[in-house]
């Protein structure tokens, strides 16, 4: 990823946001139903990369932001991975509210496994996803 696609993206991120724009909560929930519908054909690690992509997109968003931990930790519960719960617990009391204030790490995936303030490269299809709506974002 180029400086400039990361500052673009910084500037889309960055600021106090609310409410998820209805033009990209189709994309956000979608990639939830898919987590559920690879969870349930046990399909885990499938099923988890679905909630690092719902992490990506609903990263700036208070409520989707700590839904997706939410899920994370529950995730973490059902598979029985106790690393993954230990590591939720912080990212779901404050991440919602590093999202309200704007100050998150753009592209984190929001997993124990890797370090909660750590910007990380977004996937091509969901950068493209994030661009087409970042001028969306006073459409409530």
């Amino acid at each position: 990823m180029q400086a400039k696609e990361i500052t673009d993206i910084k500037n889309t991120f960055m600021p106090i946001h609310t409410t998820m724009p209805k033009t990209l909560k189709p994309f956000y929930q979608q990639e939830l139903a898919d987590y559920g519908n690879a969870f349930n054909k046990k399909h885990y690690q499938v099923s988890w990369r679905h909630l690092e992509r719902a992490h990506i997109l609903g990263q700036p968003y208070p409520y989707e932001h700590t839904a997706v931990h939410w899920k994370m930790i529950c995730f973490g519960i059902k598979v029985k991975n106790f690393k993954e719960v230990i590591g939720q617990i912080p990212r779901l009391l404050f991440g919602g509210v590093k999202s309200f204030v704007g100050k998150i790490p753009v592209g984190n995936t929001g997993g124990a496994n890797v370090p909660p303030l750590k910007p990380m490269e977004i996937p091509e299809d969901l950068l493209s996803i994030i661009h087409s709506h970042q001028n969306l974002a006073d459409d409530k």
